[in-house]
């Protein structure tokens, strides 16, 4: 279904058809937690996260499994205008890194038993710098889009989309503009360290994009087309994807929840299938999750992306899962109830 992404009328028609969770597997779970040897209510969201992900996987008593970590690399060439503390070609080295096992991602992705794969995209062909024009074409666009479907595994139980880019941060500012309006200034953080003149640069930078764009903005994904990165449509490609196989997804930082962000924008409930790993420390992140409608699971600080936020998530959703489908329910435990 993914390649079938040779234009925008093809992602619009993947948006307008999304399946939603199993009503009889939600009934069944909520069931279930009744009957489990607890106090009602006492596992507070642990409850309700197990019978999202129930619900999704369309089995009352689930497992989770088979999660899968799909990384998306690409370059920008609003990078050129110093908007990171870092140069580009950072990029294809932390790439080469995360294949050799050793970056944050591949330790945590170890940790909590998951698949990590990948994906590079173009990255000797940056995207256009948005301050001069559409950061892709359509067609490139689409390209990226139907990469992050086609790198889903069909058989993965949970998804998390991350991200490398050197000046992804400034991107995934201005589509967050772009999507809610405000000022750059209230969307543009530190990215990777930038303080000083140089933040100052990186929030005229997403103004410019934001002023040379304006007529397109009241499209979502046309926002992400002209602002975004191919990493960012790769990410909201693999959501969608993960929605239309009824995969749960964890979001990550600020860069992936905006990329998601333009789904939701496009077709409110686009995201019902996922859940806020983190709070990121990025400026604008809380902000962006209000905006969709998402309360963060963990808020540790983090402001790395590559997926390590939703990841850690993963931890607090396992013990959801294993206490809703693996506690004893009081007939079972010959427990009195109340």
């Amino acid at each position: 279904m993914g390649d079938r992404f040779s234009g925008m009328d093809d992602i619009r028609a993947a948006l307008a058809d999304l399946p939603g969770p199993d009503a009889g597997a939600i009934a069944d779970a909520t069931a279930r937690q009744a009957q489990l040897t607890k106090p009602a209510g006492s596992l507070g969201r642990l409850e309700t996260l197990a019978i999202w992900y129930a619900g999704w996987r369309g089995d009352a008593r689930p497992q989770v499994t088979r999660p899968q970590i799909a990384v998306f690399a690409a370059n920008h060439g609003v990078a050129a205008r110093s908007v990171s503390a870092y140069p580009a070609e950072v990029t294809v080295q932390m790439v080469a890194n995360f294949q050799a096992g050793g970056a944050a991602i591949n330790r945590l992705a170890e940790t909590y038993g998951a698949r990590i794969d990948v994906v590079a995209l173009d990255l000797d062909r940056p995207t256009a710098d948005f301050t001069e024009s559409a950061a892709m074409t359509e067609a490139e666009f689409a390209a990226a889009m139907a990469s992050g479907w086609a790198a889903v595994d069909p058989q993965a139980g949970l998804l998390v989309a991350g991200e490398m880019g050197i000046g992804n941060t400034t991107a995934a500012a201005a589509v967050a503009a772009g999507l809610f309006g405000g000022q750059a200034a209230d969307w543009v953080g530190r990215g990777t360290g930038v303080a000083g003149p140089a933040l100052a640069g990186k929030i005229a930078t997403v103004e410019a994009g934001l002023a040379r764009h304006r007529d397109a903005l009241g499209d979502p994904l046309e926002v992400l087309r002209r602002l975004g990165g191919r990493e960012l449509a790769a990410m909201a490609g693999a959501i969608l994807a993960a929605r239309h196989r009824r995969i749960p997804v964890l979001l990550d930082g600020f860069i992936c929840t905006a990329a998601a962000a333009v789904l939701e924008a496009a077709r409110p409930g686009a995201l019902d299938h996922a859940e806020a790993g983190h709070l990121s420390a990025e400026g604008g992140h809380a902000a962006l999750l209000e905006r969709i409608g998402k309360t963060p699971l963990l808020s540790l600080g983090l402001r790395l992306g590559e997926g390590t936020g939703a990841v850690l998530a993963l931890g607090v959703l396992q013990g959801a899962v294993a206490c809703h489908s693996g506690m004893a329910t009081f007939a079972e435990a010959g427990v009195s109830g109340a």
